[in-house]
């Protein structure tokens, strides 16, 4: 997939100008709206170049951060949940990675996941609660490699960036139309020396008004558009990796067939998750659009099932262009991919509840919050004590039976 990374890294680039420029311009229209002539907008134009600055560097720093904050994700370890972070392991090799992924879960009932990571040296997994409570392994084991073909294809660098800048201009933007609103604009009381001065000027003040709302719309138009085709490449880069296409369409389905909404409501964050966050359906939602962050889900899992015996990049390519038309995977990137057949099933059936899958995807979020658990030996209540009591907490809440130190 080395033409996909290459061409994510021009994009990078391409993103990087288109929103500088857009947030330069909505700094300029806001200068504009507020300052009531062209001069006080070249001063906006220009605060708004340095807050492009500002944005660009603190993304490359920290931008991955962000996006796990927003989310509330909490980094767990291999005890907190074995599973979990043994599939992890099994996808980091099959994808040929440096190193391992962090390994992050969500505190949310909507099953979801997401990647993040400017490059796979920095890279993370993350999944909620909710996923872990419906998939088998088979079906959890498709959507880490969905990841994880983000993680390989830096897709993860370049949505990170969009989104943290998209987030910037949208921000901005409606900061300025909402003080304008309650205001009712600091120019109008003005007056110019000249009626030509003063036509120039209100021509640039109805310019400006366009620009502040046209900029939101047009950095969710650049970022949308960014995480469509992605998805199709990451499906893709799942099959292969695990060589078992049903389990990722299994797990698809049932993604999309949830009613439960995602606490994480930001428009910043929506294209990082597997499946579009709100408004879903058992269909995959509504249909695709300029302003879709996703596929719909019910196409991704025809193509998965039109892939028949193969697993690799050929076979992806050949159902694609069955199901949606034209290519997605580049000629290059087929001309030396291997040839792979998909593998049986996994042997052994798992059986386990969802019941009890949720209680271990809980445990294991607990547990990286810092929480102590202890299990009362003579009543069986288990006590999930906050880090901050967890040395005055000496006996059973329930019965006053001393607790295991």
């Amino acid at each position: 997939m080395w033409e996909q990374i290459r061409s994510n890294k021009i994009r990078s680039v391409v993103v990087i100008t288109l929103m500088g420029s857009l947030l330069a311009l909505t700094g300029i229209a806001a200068g504009v709206a507020f300052g009531g002539s062209l001069d006080a907008g070249f001063v906006g134009g220009g605060i708004g170049l340095l807050l492009w600055f500002f944005m660009w560097m603190g993304t490359v720093q920290s931008g991955d951060k962000v996006m796990l904050r927003i989310a509330g994700a909490r980094e767990i370890e291999r005890k907190d949940h074995p599973q979990l972070w043994n599939i992890v392991e099994e996808m980091t090799i099959a994808s040929r990675l440096p190193q391992m992924p962090r390994v992050f879960i969500v505190d949310d009932p909507s099953p979801n996941a997401f990647a993040t990571g400017r490059d796979p040296k920095w890279a993370g997994v993350s999944v909620t609660t909710g996923l872990l409570r419906i998939l088998d392994r088979d079906e959890l084991q498709g959507v880490v490699a969905h990841e994880i073909g983000h993680i390989k294809n830096r897709d993860v660098a370049l949505m990170t960036t969009a989104g943290v800048m998209m987030g910037c201009i949208v921000i901005l933007a409606e900061r300025a139309l909402r003080l304008l609103w309650y205001t009712g604009g600091t120019r109008r009381s003005r007056t110019s020396g000249s009626d030509s001065k003063g036509g120039a000027e209100a021509v640039a003040m109805v310019i400006a008004l366009i620009l502040l709302v046209l900029a939101p719309l047009l950095a969710q138009l650049i970022y949308f558009a960014l995480s469509r085709k992605r998805e199709y490449l990451a499906d893709a880069s799942g099959a292969m990796f695990t060589r078992y296409p049903e389990g990722l369409a299994r797990a698809l389905e049932k993604l999309g067939g949830s009613r439960v909404a995602l606490a994480d409501e930001s428009r910043v964050t929506a294209p990082m998750y597997i499946v579009r966050p709100k408004a879903r359906s058992a269909s995959g939602g509504s249909k695709a659009s300029l302003f879709a962050t996703h596929p719909p889900i019910q196409e991704r899992v025809r193509i998965l099932r039109e892939m028949g015996g193969g697993a690799g990049l050929a076979a992806y390519e050949t159902a694609y262009a069955k199901v949606h038309g034209g290519s997605v995977v580049g000629a290059r990137s087929l001309a030396g991919a291997e040839a792979l057949t998909v593998r049986e099933a996994s042997a052994a059936v798992d059986t386990t509840s969802e019941r009890a899958r949720a209680r271990t995807a809980s445990n294991a979020f607990i547990s990286a919050s810092g929480y102590v658990r202890k299990e009362c030996g003579a009543c069986g209540a288990v006590l999930k004590i906050p880090p901050s009591v967890a040395d005055r907490m000496t006996k059973c809440l329930r019965c006053d039976t001393p607790l295991p130190s």
